[in-house]
C-alpha cells in the first residue's frame, strides 16, 4: 500500500533526519503514521504464530521502543528510576543503561511508568517521562547530554495521566507538548542544546503527539491539544489557526493524534467527541469544517488513512469498541467490525498488524468493502496499549510489563527496505 504521504523512496526523510525504512525511530515509526515500507515479510503466517526471536519482563511502561541501526531503545520505570535501556534489537542483549530517580504516581491507579515512546535522531535520544522531565542521551553510549524539567519550568498543571506525548524532530528543532502557562503549550528546543527556540499556544497538555507537514506550502505543526486542535508554523511558532473540539466530559482526555492529508485535517476522540475533517485555507491562516460527526471515536490509537478511506477504532469501553472503516472526505460509514475490542495497527508489506488491548495479535488486509482476517493469536495478557513497531522484519509487541520480539521475515531473505 502506498499512502497519500509518499512511502516509495528508499530512504525516508523526517526533518533533517534520514533514517532507512527498516528503522522505526520514533512513536508511530518512520514517517510518524504508523506506515512501514518494508516488504519481504511472511506471505503466510504459521498456526501457532512467527517465532518468538527473545522476550522480557520489562519495568512498567506505556512507551513504545524506538529503534535504529538494529539498537532498541526501551524507556521504563523499575522500583523508583525511570530507566533508558538501549538492547540489540535483534536478540535482546543489553548495550548501555540510564536512570534517574521518580516520584509519579497515578492518581487512577495505572502504572507508574513513562507514556511516551522515545524519539533517536542525528545520533541523540530524547526521553520524556511520565513526570515532565526531559532528557537527551547520546545514543551510542548513553551519556545523559542535557535536561529540562518541562513541568516545573514552564508551570505545566498536572494532568489526568502524567505526561504522554512524544517528542518530534522537525528540522532543526525538537518540538514537546508541554501543555505549559503563559503560552507555553508548544515548545521548540534546539535538539543539541535544550536552549528554547519558541513557545506557542495556550493549549494545555493532551496524550496526543504533534503532527509536523508540509501544508498549502509551507511546514507546519497540528496538535490535538487538551482544548482542540491548533496548528503553527514550525520556523516560527506563529499561531495559524485553533479549533476547538473536546468533550463535555471534565474526566476526558484526546489522545489519538491528527492525521493529515494535503489540506486536509483530521482530529477523532473518544468520550462522545467524535470526529471532525478540516479544510487549511489556501493562505493556512484558517480552517472550515468538511464535516463533522460521531461517526468514528479514537480512544488512544490513532486512526490511518489509506487512499480516500480512514481505519480506526471506536469506542470508549471495551465492550462497546469496533474497527471501522469510513470514507476520509465524507465521514461516511462503510463497516464496522466488532469482536477485536480496543486495540492499535500498524501497516507493512499491504497488510495491517492488530494488537488488540487483550494481547491477541491479528493480521489483516483492510480494504473498503471488508476486513479480511488471516490470523490470530493470543501473546499477551491485558492490557496492551502499545501499537507494535517493525523493524528489520521483525515485529514487537508489548503490555506494561512485557516485551515480545517475532520474527516475521520472510524464508526466502531479509526484509527490503
Amino acid at each position: 500500500w502506498v499512502t497519500t504521504r509518499g512511502l516509495a523512496s528508499v530512504l525516508i526523510c523526517v526533518g533533517s533526519t534520514i533514517a532507512a525504512a527498516a528503522d522505526w525511530p520514533h512513536f508511530l515509526g518512520p514517517t510518524h503514521d504508523g506506515v512501514s515500507a518494508e516488504t519481504g515479510l511472511l506471505e503466510t503466517w504459521p498456526k501457532d504464530g512467527p517465532p518468538i526471536a527473545w522476550e522480557m519482563q520489562t519495568g512498567e511502561t506505556f512507551a513504545a521502543p524506538s529503534i535504529v541501526g538494529g539498537k532498541l531503545i526501551l524507556f521504563h520505570r523499575l522500583k523508583d528510576e525511570e530507566v533508558v535501556e538501549c538492547l540489540d534489537a535483534a536478540s535482546g542483549r543489553k548495550v548501555w543503561r540510564f536512570a534517574y530517580p521518580t516520584h509519579y504516581v497515578d492518581r487512577y491507579g495505572y502504572n507508574g511508568g513513562p507514556r511516551a515512546a522515545p524519539t533517536i535522531a542525528d545520533g541523540r535520544v530524547y526521553t520524556y517521562g511520565a513526570e515532565g522531565t526531559l532528557h537527551a542521551l547520546d545514543f551510542e553510549t548513553g551519556k545523559a547530554l542535557w535536561k529540562r524539567d518541562i513541568k516545573k519550568e514552564f508551570n505545566v498543571p498536572d494532568n489526568f495521566f502524567g505526561v504522554g506525548s512524544a517528542p518530534v524532530i522537525e528540522g532543526d528543532r525538537l518540538l514537546i507538548a508541554a501543555g505549559g502557562e503563559d503560552g507555553a503549550g508548544l515548545l521548540a528546543l534546539a535538539p543539541s542544546t535544550g536552549e528554547l527556540l519558541w513557545k506557542a499556544s495556550n493549549q494545555g497538555a493532551s496524550y496526543a503527539t504533534p503532527f509536523a507537514a508540509t501544508i498549502r506550502g509551507k511546514r507546519r505543526i497540528v496538535h490535538f491539544g487538551k482544548e482542540g486542535v491548533v496548528c503553527v508554523e514550525a520556523e516560527t511558532g506563529v499561531v495559524n489557526w485553533t479549533y476547538p473540539f473536546r468533550s463535555r466530559t471534565y474526566e476526558s482526555v484526546n489522545a489519538a493524534g491528527p492525521v493529515v492529508s494535503g489540506d486536509l485535517v483530521f482530529a477523532s476522540a473518544s468520550y462522545r467527541t467524535g470526529a471532525v475533517l478540516l479544510r487549511v485555507s489556501e493562505d493556512g491562516s484558517g480552517v472550515e469544517e468538511v464535516w463533522k460527526s460521531g461517526v468514528i471515536g479514537n480512544h488512544w490509537a490513532t486512526s490511518m488513512i489509506e487512499g480516500k478511506y480512514v481505519y480506526g477504532f471506536h469506542g470508549r469501553h471495551e465492550s462497546e469498541a469496533v474497527l471501522k472503516c469510513i470514507e476520509f472526505e465524507t465521514g461516511r460509514e462503510l463497516w464496522a467490525r466488532a469482536g477485536l475490542g480496543r486495540g492499535s495497527m500498524i501497516r507493512a508489506d499491504g497488510r495491517s498488524i492488530i494488537l488488540g488491548e487483550r494481547g491477541r495479535l491479528v493480521l489483516a488486509e483492510l480494504t473498503p468493502t471488508e476486513p479480511k482476517i488471516l490470523w490470530f493469536k493470543p501473546y499477551l495478557r491485558y492490557p496492551c496499549w502499545t501499537a507494535p513497531v517493525l523493524a528489520d522484519g521483525r515485529l514487537y509487541i508489548r503490555n506494561q510489563t512485557r516485551l515480545i520480539c517475532l520474527d516475521i521475515r520472510s524464508k526466502d531473505g531479509n526484509p527490503e527496505p
